[in-house]
């Protein structure tokens, strides 16, 4: 068994191949020399200096796991059952693709000194001085990532502004009406949100921006979104989608024999919504290597269809997520979006298939529970926040 990428996706798929009986050879390869890790850190603890590092509790000789770091993956010949690495190609019986997703950059930007993108530790570690030294910072994208460093940096002291081409934060997340309470949660974070607008250059000290206006910056930080990190697979024959994403089956097969994916890197299809997804969070890379292995190992596992989820931490507020909204035909609001607290439950045709919750994290662990179970919801209770949800279910 053969599992390229050490991220929480690889590690978990080798861990559950042991867990759930393995006893043959299995070698993790992960192209960065650290340690494998957690990433949610990356963006609060560690990039505040208070923490040291996020390595997995995971003692992979105990495991038997063969640890292989500081070893790029160069492509797979699928015909040969051969990983093509920098060191040299490692043959396998399966191999399990777990690369992760990539930052998209800042066209023009790759060797402009000052720019920088938040995905791996040494990302962290080079903006762990920017910090301490309370530089002016500009971010550019007001996703979910440039909100959780804009929430670092100001606690850090600096002075922040966020610049976003769309005309709200979150555009390509959520819809207008649920993003637009969020634009104010900047403004008393003490951080100036700039929207419609995009960066025309990055110049020594300053971001000159394409309305003309010059914001002083002694760093900028990029978070303008993610794409699957499947570059490396081109010649292949592994097929992918028009995202970069690798196209597995609800076990997370590949169209190659013997070549599973799981994690960011690949997409999957819902049963649950109908379509296939392609979900960039922490929680689908920790739930999916349990299929893989099971598949892997010949035991009877349901289809891989979770309700995706994830949380984030931003201006003071907690945010958490499940289900996916696209197909929805009614929205709900639990509680005033002007309040600390608040939900939006999205249904379809009468049953719960997404909310989010800031603030709310009983809704959100009874809302999770509705969706996977496809409860018929009714509506008009579910508008009263002091009612629990699981008591807004039609019996």
């Amino acid at each position: 068994m053969v599992v390229v990428g050490a991220g929480m996706a690889g590690v978990q798929t080798a861990v559950a191949l042991r867990e759930q009986g393995f006893t043959g050879p299995v070698t993790l390869i992960g192209a960065e020399p650290h340690q494998p890790y957690d990433r949610p850190p990356l963006s609060k603890a560690i990039l505040l200096g208070t923490a040291d590092g996020s390595a997995f509790d995971v003692d992979f000789a105990s495991l038997d796991i063969d640890l292989r770091l500081g070893c790029e993956a160069l492509g797979v010949r699928p015909a040969d059952h051969e990983l093509d690495t920098a060191a040299g190609p490692v043959p396998y019986d399966v191999l399990v693709l777990a690369t992760g997703a990539e930052p998209v950059r800042l066209p023009g930007t790759d060797e402009t000194p000052g720019v920088h993108l938040l995905r791996t530790l040494d990302d962290a570690e080079r903006l762990r001085p920017v910090l301490a030294a309370r530089h002016d910072v500009v971010v550019v994208g007001a996703g979910w990532i440039g909100a959780e460093f804009a929430t670092a940096a100001r606690e850090a002291g600096c002075a922040v502004t966020v610049v976003e081409a769309a005309d709200r934060p979150l555009a390509g997340a959520l819809p207008a009406e649920v993003a637009a309470p969020m634009t104010a949660w900047y403004a008393d974070g003490g951080v100036a949100l700039r929207t419609g607008v995009r960066v025309a250059a990055v110049e020594p000290g300053a971001v000159v921006l394409d309305d003309g206006a010059r914001l002083p910056s002694d760093a900028v930080v990029v978070g303008i979104g993610a794409h699957p990190a499947t570059g490396w697979l081109a010649g292949s024959g592994i097929a992918l989608g028009p995202y970069g994403d690798v196209l597995a089956d609800d076990r997370l097969r590949t169209s190659a024999a013997d070549v599973y994916a799981v994690g960011d890197c690949t997409s999957f299809p819902s049963a649950r919504y109908a379509e296939r997804l392609l979900v960039h969070h922490w929680d689908n890379a920790l739930q999916g290597p349990r299929t893989v292995a099971a598949d892997i190992l010949g035991e009877e596992a349901a289809p891989y269809d979770p309700v995706p989820y994830f949380w984030s931490e931003q201006f003071g507020r907690f945010v958490q997520y499940a289900g996916h909204h696209a197909a929805a035909d009614r929205t709900v609001w639990r509680g005033d979006p002007a309040d600390p607290a608040w939900t939006v439950c999205w249904l379809r045709e009468g049953r719960l298939v997404a909310l989010l919750a800031v603030g709310r994290p009983r809704d959100l662990a009874q809302g999770r529970r509705l969706i996977e179970a496809g409860r018929l919801m009714d509506a008009e209770a579910l508008t009263d926040p002091a009612l629990p949800l699981k008591q807004a279910v039609v019996e």
